[in-house]
């Protein structure tokens, strides 16, 4: 067997065995990557989304900063494709920090941004999005064709960007 077969056969094999492994988890499982506060900040400021917080900084422990730190890279994407799509401005005002409520699909595990509500972004979210449902705390949902879930909470749009993952969706539309 030559050196280049040899290559080649351990090449197939490992990615027979990342293919399996994929198909083996349950459910619909997928990898999650995480962001640092600098490269999500880069990202997103880069594609025009800004941020802001009452306490005006982005550390994590502290619930009056908007921190991106650990944020999903589809929550990241899923905001720069808002940003995007809809032509307007998006400012950030909630990601990763302390404060919000737990959950396999929360803040702080990265899935949820809460972003500031204005005139043009609303009209974008009821006009190209399904609404699905209202919340028992009165918040009206839309979901995306991505499966992102919107809800338009008191004082802001709080988003959960599922990646395409359905358990994700089911859970933020339930």
């Amino acid at each position: 067997m030559t050196m280049r077969t040899n290559l080649r056969r351990a090449t197939l094999t490992a990615g027979s065995i990342a293919a399996a492994a994929v198909l083996a988890l349950p459910g619909n499982a997928f990898a999650v990557s995480k962001l640092s506060q600098s490269a999500a900040a880069s990202a997103l400021g880069g594609a025009g989304v800004t941020h802001s917080s009452s306490g005006g900084c982005t550390t994590r422990s502290n619930g009056t900063c908007t921190s991106y730190d650990q944020i999903n890279q589809a929550t990241v994407d899923g905001l720069k494709t808002l940003k995007s799509a809809s032509g307007c401005a998006i400012n950030v005002t909630g990601g990763t920090e302390v404060g919000h409520a737990a959950g396999t699909y929360s803040h702080y595990n990265g899935y949820k941004a809460d972003i500031n509500p204005n005139t043009c972004i609303t009209n974008y979210i009821h006009n190209s999005f399904t609404k699905i449902s209202t919340r028992s705390d009165g918040a009206e949902r839309w979901r995306s064709s991505a499966g992102n879930v919107y809800a338009r909470e008191s004082n802001h749009f709080d988003i959960t960007f599922c990646g395409g993952a359905t358990a994700c969706t089911n859970a933020a539309s339930a």
